[in-house]
């Protein structure tokens, strides 16, 4: 994997981009209903991930929800988004990508986003539009305590991801179950990018009760 976190100039991609919130889980873990209703600076954590997609430069922004769908429909605006219930929640969060990627204009490349990653920004979004790369994925990283490496930090690959048009269906012939994209990246390091938003983010996802300090 190449780290891009130098500067550099933006690179048209000459194509648009469609926005993915995965937002179909039940949170079981943090036992509070689903992630999406996650109360975050005054409102659902669903609608504020989607906005953040909008203003970062996402053509459109589809939403994919499962667990409670109706009942997040109801406490969330997201009118201006295009909104999913994805039947098969319970197989994982790969039906969701699948769904995502379906319903996305073919044109476009694909930014996928985790609902309960409250640290992402207008700025990771638009970082990572600008360092994208034809043929290639432009993923989030974030530098964290690396245990293996005397408590120093390390650069750890996150959400969200830049999937190249040409890549899509590529990827999606990869994606089972709970994985997502990861059996791709893993396969294919070499067409894998990183850019750096430590600074605006730990990128950490809201999973245990111990996180919900994230949503401060």
């Amino acid at each position: 994997m190449k780290n891009m976190d130098a500067p550099g100039p933006a690179r048209p991609t000459g194509r648009g981009v469609t926005g993915v919130v995965l937002a179909a889980g039940a949170g079981t873990r943090l036992g509070l209903g689903p992630k999406a209703l996650l109360p975050y600076r005054g409102r659902p954590l669903v609608e504020s991930v989607a906005n953040t997609l909008l203003e970062g430069g996402c053509r459109e922004v589809v939403v994919v929800l499962g667990a409670g769908a109706g009942q997040v429909e109801s406490a969330a605006r997201l009118e201006g988004f295009r909104v999913l219930a994805n039947k098969r929640w319970e197989t994982g969060m790969g039906s969701s990508f699948l769904l995502g990627n379906q319903v996305a204009d073919a044109d476009d490349h694909l930014l996928i986003a985790l609902v309960d990653q409250p640290g992402v920004t207008v700025e990771t979004v638009k970082r990572l539009m600008v360092r994208h790369r034809p043929g290639r994925i432009t993923a989030a990283a974030y530098r964290r305590r690396d245990s293996n490496d005397g408590g120093g930090t390390a650069l750890r690959r996150g959400h969200p991801l830049l999937i190249d048009a040409c890549l899509r269906e590529a990827v999606c012939a990869t994606v089972t179950g709970d994985a997502g994209a990861r059996g791709f990246l893993r396969s294919h390091p070499d067409l894998v990018d990183e850019v750096d938003c430590s600074d605006q983010s730990t990128g950490e996802d809201v999973d245990t009760p111990d996180q919900l300090g994230l949503l401060r």
